[in-house]
């Protein structure tokens, strides 16, 4: 699959994507650091890419619509995360995404769940 690393999330969370066999772009690889939400949501749909992101805003799912997207991955931490929760949430999703795939929805990973916002009919 491909994705968006927000400028929030490391190299080691780059890494660990990669390994599992996916694509992996950065915010930072495109000078976008400090760019508004609404611009990385822009890129990563002309790009096709799910974005994946500490930034709760994106689950504001009236501004950010999933189904307009590749899919949004928002890793629900406390405010100040370590790298080991990080890690931990991200393999959560990946666990999930062997199962399920993400499409044009917006998921939001806790510790011990995964919240999915998906496009109702209508």
């Amino acid at each position: 699959m491909r994705f968006k690393l927000d400028e929030n999330l490391g190299t080691s969370s780059q890494e660990i994507l990669r390994s599992a066999g996916h694509e992996v772009s950065t915010v930072r690889e495109q000078n976008l650091g400090g760019a508004p939400d609404r611009r990385i949501f822009e890129v990563c749909c002309e790009e096709e890419r799910a974005l994946i992101t500490l930034d709760r805003d994106f689950g504001q799912v009236l501004r950010f619509p999933p189904h307009l997207s590749s899919g949004l991955v928002v890793l629900a931490l406390r405010s100040r995360p370590n790298l080991q929760e990080i890690n931990a949430r991200l393999a959560d999703f990946l666990d999930l995404l062997e199962t399920r795939p993400l499409g044009a929805e917006l998921w939001i990973v806790e510790s011990g769940r995964v919240r999915i916002h998906e496009r109702t009919a209508g």
